[in-house]
């Protein structure tokens, strides 16, 4: 293993938990005339009769927000990896929505979230039972534990928060690299070997259910980390895989334990209006399991987008920042939620 592997990152985007609680420089409360602005390019955009998925970032014009948006790529690619935006102004679901899109144009280029090829994802409690295989957890309201997604950048806005519970977490990946390195070195040689992943039944048809890829790879220099610890265990569940092996094991708890830890994560509970904006290959997040409200449109909603970054970082992954492969005949997370709440779905105790 070359030394380099063993050497400690020294960059903005090792941080703790414990250091950023006490400091606020990582929150960009809107000023009146950025919300102004954002309004303004809202009107424009729906003035250009287009549909929210069809408009470019020249239909949703911002001037007043741009310097903002430079500062928050430039964060996002040189500095944490990660920011916090709050004040994102919008009187319903729609109008949340189509602002949470323009502002992604301006950020980068929204990419698949699932199988059935939404680049808008809707996170909310559909009553789907997260012991399925082919569940995605985001569609429950259980915990989610620290992992990435699958483009170089996600964006988390809050339209409503459940009655209790739901809080977000985020740890640096850098900085669980340096205490993967503290206290278990033997283990470092690891984070570079293959592991198997589970599909989560949303391969394409010439796809296996499952593939291959360790969790950090040398990609131009730069160190790239991809972790989501429940899909390497999960990919056990097909006989053909190889079983972990003890250090594997070890390895994936050691990551579970760190970022679980209070001093290396930063915990906020995300409020209407508030948006995550995160660098994947900087920054795991996490979610704790909520109490929803029993009445339908007040139950706990975030829209999220994948993105890519035009073209601006230069330690990008290919493999893991394309999004998911879309399949005909699978159910939209609209769909999902459409049918839940007409069925009288309720989440599962």
């Amino acid at each position: 293993m070359s030394d380099e592997r063993l050497q400690p990152v020294k960059s903005p985007a090792a941080w703790l938990g414990e250091d950023l609680a006490r400091t606020n420089d990582w929150i960009h409360v809107l000023t009146p005339a950025e919300r102004v602005d954002l309004r303004n390019a809202l009107a424009h955009a729906r003035s250009t009769g287009k549909s929210m998925a069809e408009i470019e970032r020249a239909d949703f014009p911002l001037t007043v927000l741009t310097p903002s948006v430079e500062c928050w790529l430039a964060e996002l690619q040189a500095g944490r990896g990660f920011l916090n935006v709050r004040g994102i102004p919008f009187e319903n679901d729609d109008e949340a929505a189509w602002i949470h899109w323009g502002l992604g144009l301006h950020l980068g280029t929204a990419v698949s979230q699932n199988a059935a090829g939404d680049l808008l994802g809707h996170v909310r409690d559909t009553g789907a039972d997260p012991e399925d295989t082919s569940v995605r957890l985001y569609k429950t309201r259980v915990e989610l534990g620290f992992h990435s997604d699958g483009s170089d950048l996600v964006g988390l806005l809050c339209i409503r928060q459940g009655r209790k519970g739901g809080a977000n977490r985020l740890v640096s990946t850098a900085a669980l690299y340096d205490e993967i390195q503290k206290r278990r070195p033997d283990l470092v040689a690891h984070l570079y070997e293959p592991f198997i992943w589970d599909r989560n039944d949303e391969q394409a048809d010439d796809e296996d259910p499952h593939f291959a890829l360790p969790i950090c790879r040398d990609t131009d220099g730069h160190r790239t980390f991809f972790y989501i610890g429940w899909y390497i265990r999960k990919a056990q569940r097909h006989p053909q895989v190889p079983r972990l092996s003890r250090e594997q094991r070890e390895l994936l708890d050691l990551i579970d334990g760190i970022a679980a830890e209070p001093r290396f994560h930063i915990e906020m509970r995300l409020e209407p209006g508030e948006v995550n904006y995160l660098k994947n290959n900087a920054v795991l997040h996490s979610r704790t399991a909520f109490d929803d409200h029993p009445e339908p449109m007040q139950k706990r909603h975030l829209v999220r987008l994948w993105l890519t970054a035009h073209g601006r970082w230069s330690d990008g992954d290919d493999f893991v920042r394309q999004g998911i492969p879309v399949r005909p005949g699978v159910r939209s997370d609209a769909e999902a939620i459409q049918a839940s709440e007409e069925s009288g779905a309720h989440p599962r105790e």
